[in-house]
């Protein structure tokens, strides 16, 4: 069932009025409909949040009256969140695990489980030496290529060379004509996420202190930046598991969702079960 709130997103609820709630954010250029086959999967077991975030799908853009931050993407997540009587288990993959991040640190007590598929917390690649510059000079060149695109009105040629990073050269070439455009539709709000990440006042160290379990998936496949982050975030996290999907680049949910699924799965059944016994 769909529904727009008070925070003026696009938000579909499942049918299903038992289970625990899971909430899902997905990637930028995306909308809620990357989720599909995974509230599919999980049925009746649990009830499932899935938002169109500013600018995508079916909500409206972001209002442009200050600077956005994930923080102000966060902000009518964290209203669903309130507005709930429990905690969820929180699932965010790339532009939204970075938004999962933030709001597990925000409302760490509305949080029971995060599952986090390359989260891309970019803000953390400032950290640290040896390859961590570089990377962050990566990633940060694919920024500036986007935000140039749109100075320039190019946004075809900005968000071909988006695609084609993330998905591999060749990808844009491979796609329909109208899925091309859509997708420039949404060249602003790829540009507003990037700054969003890159200017979160955060640092590994502050994710340090997140105690929720933790599923991590990362392909095998993904550029350098991510491969990094999820790493760091490893190490960094005490209570994070890292799972490896072979043969997937950055793109898995969409590329291989059946073994994104049966992760996700799993990780929702196992904590569902450790709360039945400890109740």
């Amino acid at each position: 069932m769909n529904a727009t709130q008070s925070t003026g997103l696009e938000i579909a609820y499942s049918d299903s009025a038992c289970g625990e709630p899971v909430l899902l954010l997905h990637c930028s250029s995306a909308s809620g409909s990357e989720w599909d086959s995974l509230c599919a999967k999980l049925g009746a077991a649990f009830r499932t949040i899935v938002p169109d975030q500013w600018g995508c799908g079916k909500s409206p853009p972001w209002t442009g009256k200050s600077a956005f931050t994930l923080a102000q993407e966060a902000a009518p997540v964290l209203e669903i969140l309130d507005a709930l009587d429990e905690s969820v288990h929180l699932i965010g993959h790339s532009y939204g695990g970075g938004v999962a991040l933030h709001i597990a640190r925000t409302r760490p007590g509305k949080v029971r489980s995060l599952t986090l598929i390359e989260p891309s917390c970019f803000h953390i690649l400032r950290d640290g030496d040896g390859e961590n510059p570089n990377l962050f000079r990566e990633i940060a060149g694919v920024a500036n290529g986007v935000r140039a695109a749109i100075a320039s009105g190019d946004y075809w040629g900005g968000m071909a060379g988006f695609v084609d990073y993330w998905n591999g050269a060749g990808a844009w070439d491979e796609m329909h004509h109208k899925a091309k455009l859509k997708l420039c539709q949404s060249l602003a709000k790829v540009a507003l996420d990037f700054h969003a990440l890159f200017e979160e006042p955060v640092r590994l160290a502050d994710y340090a202190g997140l105690t929720v379990p933790t599923l991590i998936l990362c392909g095998e496949r993904s550029p350098g930046p991510s491969r990094r982050i999820v790493a760091m975030l490893a190490t960094a996290m005490r209570h994070a598991r890292v799972e490896r999907i072979a043969g997937a680049g950055h793109m898995s949910p969409f590329t291989h969702a059946n073994e994104v699924n049966r992760h996700v799965y799993g990780h929702l059944h196992i904590m569902a079960e450790t709360a039945a016994k400890a109740a």
